[in-house]
């Protein structure tokens, strides 16, 4: 039995790592903290989770928590860090949802997070928890660094390009939409119902956090560190990221070409699913699935390759679990099908 815990267990991200561990006969949660809903229960916040999560949320008081085997830390950047120092001693393992351990350079960190980075001893051990192809790592982590959703959709769409070279590393256009629930669950008034209903907006161009993670796991992974021009937009939709990456083909590679690599790259990766045709949100949507299609643009010499997830399950709680999983030596698909 792996006794589990959640930190920030009341936003959307730790709301869905409490729906997946709940389905679990080898998963016990022994806790979930939520400072500004301490006291309440996990019900009365959440009615779906009723009768799977008999639970309230507690203040996140680490002297008085029990010993867990894996603790998930689900807050926003600059929060993290502060929180997985004081788990040592209570968690024996720590999968970090936000962003304060993806990246290595701290320079780059406070250009893109806005903060400095408080917890620069942990940094490097930390392991960046891209499953797909860095499980040798993660199984022997202490602390991964679960990627961002945005980065997520992108890095795996572009990552058998690189990695074959398929592709030109210079001047590749990432296009993506988001759906709401990106944001997280504070209220803001730029994320209320009126303002985004039949509406769609760009947001942080070129100055979002996870530009550098792209970048840094896509040379980590493929050994070319390719320069990405990366623009999300909101759309008015609860869930899902669907990513649009054009890049220019090297001479004489084939759509067919192309299609076989990805096929080849993926083959017996379990949530990933290379499409012949375009993928859809639809088909992701409360799953860890990544679909990817792609096509070559003749008319402009390049490979356009499209990926969709689900931003909170493989962009967040689902791919969490798939690295728990790898961590202790379970199928990686485990308690996500």
């Amino acid at each position: 039995m792996i006794r589990a815990g959640i930190v920030g267990a009341s936003g959307y991200s730790g709301a869905e790592l409490m729906r997946i561990l709940a389905s679990r006969r080898d998963v016990k949660l022994e806790w979930v903290t939520a400072n500004t809903s301490a006291g309440q229960r996990v019900d009365e916040l959440y009615p779906a989770l009723a009768g799977r999560v008999d639970l309230a949320f507690r203040e996140f008081v680490h002297a008085e928590m029990a010993k867990v085997d894996v603790a998930f830390v689900a807050l926003p950047s600059g929060q993290g860090m502060q929180a997985v120092p004081k788990l040592k001693g209570i968690a024996a393992r720590v999968i970090d949802l936000g962003g304060d351990y993806r990246l290595k350079n701290i320079a780059e960190y406070k250009e893109y997070y806005g903060h400095d980075h408080v917890s620069q001893d942990l940094l490097a051990g930390a392991v960046y928890g891209l499953s797909e192809v860095n499980r040798e790592a993660i199984g022997a982590a202490k602390l991964v660094a679960n990627p961002g959703c945005y980065a997520t959709s992108v890095i795996l769409g572009l990552l058998p390009a690189l990695a074959k070279g398929l592709v030109e590393p210079d001047a590749i256009a990432v296009s993506a939409v988001s759906g709401i629930s990106g944001a997280g669950r504070t209220s803001k008034a730029e994320m209320n119902y009126t303002e985004l209903n039949e509406n769609v907006r760009a947001y942080k161009p070129g100055t979002h956090q996870h530009v550098p993670e792209i970048e840094g796991a896509l040379k980590a992974f493929a050994g070319v560190r390719p320069t990405v021009s990366f623009i999300p937009h909101l759309v008015p939709l609860t869930r899902g990221i669907y990513a649009t990456m054009h890049a220019r083909l090297k001479p004489g590679v084939t759509a067919e070409a192309a299609q076989a690599a990805y096929e080849q790259f993926y083959a017996g990766k379990p949530f990933v699913r290379v499409k012949r045709g375009m993928p859809q949100i639809s088909a992701v949507t409360r799953s860890n699935f990544c679909d990817i299609g792609l096509v070559v643009n003749k008319h402009t010499g390049q490979l356009v390759v499209m990926s969709t997830i689900d931003n909170l399950v493989k962009g967040a709680a689902g791919q969490a679990v798939q690295n728990m999983n790898i961590m202790f030596g379970l199928p990686e698909d485990s308690g996500l099908n």
